[in-house]
């Protein structure tokens, strides 16, 4: 489970883990039962204190996303199927306010960010489902 953590996006950071999660869940990377890697572990790998990810797998067996089994281990829920358009959407949303708000700390404009996002969207190549 790849897991990349952003301090200067202004967003928390147990958000982070549960949006990209969401994530991983919504584009079939992460599947029912899967498990994520204990809290410890996790927490270690991201540099990041054990309470931080706990709050996060919190928020995410809240939303559903995730079941803690006892003695087992967090295990992607059997109900988590990918993302409705909605959600997937929110998702997006989400990431692109954090862009923004870091852009507008580093005085961009919103021209210079789509510029970028083009030149950056040419560099990747055409995907599926590119409109």
């Amino acid at each position: 489970m790849h897991i990349h953590l952003s301090p200067n996006d202004g967003v928390p950071i147990y958000l982070q883990i549960v949006q990209q999660v969401k994530y991983l869940v919504a584009s079939g990377r992460l599947t029912p039962n899967d498990e994520l890697p204990p809290i410890r572990a996790l927490a270690e790998r991201l540099l990041v204190n054990p309470n931080t990810v706990g709050r996060a797998y919190r928020e995410l067996e809240a939303a559903g996303v995730v079941v803690t089994r006892r003695g087992g281990g967090t295990h992607v829920s059997d109900a988590a199927s990918p993302l409705a358009r909605g959600e997937r959407l929110d998702v997006l949303t989400k990431r692109i306010d954090a862009l923004l708000a870091e852009s507008r700390q580093m005085n961009f404009s919103i021209d210079e960010v789509l510029d970028l996002i083009r030149r950056r969207d040419r560099a990747m190549g055409s995907r599926p489902g590119k409109e």
